[in-house]
């Protein structure tokens, strides 16, 4: 495929992408089908880093953030790069400077299946990021590759405008057309886990809650009083 830059692409509304932050990656995961979710290596580089934005997706080359560069023009207040390079690499694409640019326009995080550096410096601007390691190794800008393509990010597929959701749990991915449901979904399975959690805090078990005795049952399980029987 030829290298390309799409400037203009479709966003979910500001009211669903807040929803979305607000529900979180577990819950949203499970309420899409357990689908959607990043590698569990895909950590936050501080504690209590969260996030929620529409995806300009970048594909580059492994050591090489020439098209990182290139996605800062083209992002909008409130978005995040998600950037997946073409093979394995564990370099430092992305550092202080990088997100010094990204601040300035607005650019809320990052989410990069490589590595990151200058932690320290990327802690106390408050700019999340989340990566498969940290490194000091460093890159080049010297290959072209593309913005806002179809993209595969630590084993989740990302379309551009796709939601990204990030916290202490990981990252996923909301498919932007389905992302208005989504949010729907989570706060019913909210508002369902908080009664729950009421009859739980009560004492009730969860084994008659959840309706389990009959599956232990089903599967054969034997309640005996003691292990000499």
């Amino acid at each position: 495929m030829k290298p390309r830059v799409i400037r203009n692409i479709s966003r979910p509304t500001a009211d669903v992408i807040r929803l979305l932050g607000e529900l979180g990656v577990a819950t949203i995961h499970e309420v899409q089908g357990r689908t959607g979710l990043m590698r569990p290596y895909m950590r936050p580089i501080y504690p209590g880093a969260k996030l929620a934005a529409p995806a300009i997706t970048v594909s580059c080359h492994p050591g090489d953030n020439l098209m990182i560069h290139a996605a800062v023009e083209v992002c909008r207040p409130g978005d995040v790069l998600v950037v997946a390079p073409v093979s394995e690499s564990s370099d430092g694409m992305f550092g202080e400077l990088l997100a010094t640019s990204c601040q300035a326009h607005g650019i809320i995080g990052l989410v990069v299946d490589a590595g990151v550096r200058d932690t320290a410096d990327l802690t106390a601007m408050h700019f999340p990021v989340w990566s498969k390691g940290i490194s000091a190794q460093g890159t080049v800008k010297s290959a072209a590759g593309s913005v806002n393509i179809d993209i595969v990010c630590a084993g989740a597929l990302v379309h551009p405008g796709d939601v990204i959701i990030g916290d202490q749990d990981g990252v996923v991915v909301v498919a932007r057309q389905y992302a208005a449901e989504v949010a729907k979904l989570g706060q019913q399975r909210e508002a369902k886990e908080a009664r729950s959690r009421e009859r739980l805090r009560s004492g009730e078990l969860g084994l008659d809650m959840y309706g389990l005795r009959d599956k232990l049952k089903e599967l054969g399980v034997e309640y005996r009083d003691s292990d000499q029987e």
